[in-house]
């Protein structure tokens, strides 16, 4: 079968986000990134990979704001960012709609128009019936579309996420796979994706990126270049993830943890 090509490549050469020499330490801990540096162009999708507790997660919050570094520079210089996590995070007496409009009254859109636009959005996510339904009538593929209907209301252009798919069993976490490929090009999104699936790495990103453990510095770097539409069980896919996943098992023995 031939695979045709989504128009899914960054589209510039200028950053969406950019880290430089990016350390941080909590408190006398361990220093858990050690001088990162790292350009995310706009239109990429980048994914982080690496054994738990190697920073990857730390990283996701100093490049969303939620924490500062202890030494370098994160930069957004198209502003700021829109952060999806492994829990939807749904404010559960709220409807599907309404979760999402939260999103846009927190950037003062009134009342008449945020309800528009978040039909539209829910619609997007293919939700379209769903936006009177409370948080316990909604599956857990439902409730992460409407996590990612409430991340694209906030209109940043830069998406991070972390592990969203994590919990999701794999059918549910597929068809998910799909549906964000589908929006990151409708949407020309920037996407700095953090996971520990290797396949689920090389089936959605340009780049992975694999950060070695305690400290977390950049280890290794693979271009994906895969067309999209890819299936995680094609055997492109697959080849690289063994490669990549070879060169995890790695760092996790160089370092002695744990997956």
């Amino acid at each position: 079968m031939t695979l045709h090509a989504l128009e899914t490549r960054p589209t510039t050469g200028t950053a969406a986000v950019r880290l430089a020499g990016v350390s941080k330490r909590f408190g006398n801990g361990p220093t858990v990134l050690d001088d990162v540096s790292l350009t995310v162009r706009p239109g990429e999708f980048v994914c982080l990979l690496g054994a738990s507790g190697c920073g990857k997660s730390t990283l996701l919050n100093l490049v969303a704001g939620l924490d500062a570094p202890s030494a370098g520079t994160v930069e957004l210089p198209e502003g700021r960012a829109a952060l999806m996590f492994q829990e939807a995070a749904l404010l559960p007496w709220l409807t599907a709609a309404q979760n999402v409009e939260l999103a846009l009254r927190l950037r003062g859109i009134g009342k008449r128009e945020r309800r528009a636009r978040a039909a539209e959005l829910l619609e997007l996510v293919r939700l379209r019936d769903a936006g009177g339904k409370r948080v316990h009538e909604l599956s857990g593929g439902m409730r992460q579309r409407v996590a990612m209907a409430r991340a694209l209301a906030q209109e940043t252009g830069v998406l991070l996420m972390d592990e969203p798919f994590a919990a999701l069993d794999a059918i549910t976490r597929d068809v998910l796979h799909e549906e964000l490929v589908r929006l990151r090009a409708s949407q020309r999104l920037t996407v700095l994706f953090v996971t520990h699936n290797v396949r689920e790495a090389v089936r959605l990103g340009d780049r992975v990126i694999l950060l070695s453990s305690r400290p977390g510095r950049i280890a290794r770097e693979y271009a994906v270049d895969i067309p999209q539409p890819r299936r995680i069980e094609s055997p492109d896919v697959a080849k690289l993830s063994v490669a990549i996943t070879e060169d995890l098992r790695a760092e996790i023995r160089r370092h002695g943890g744990q997956s």
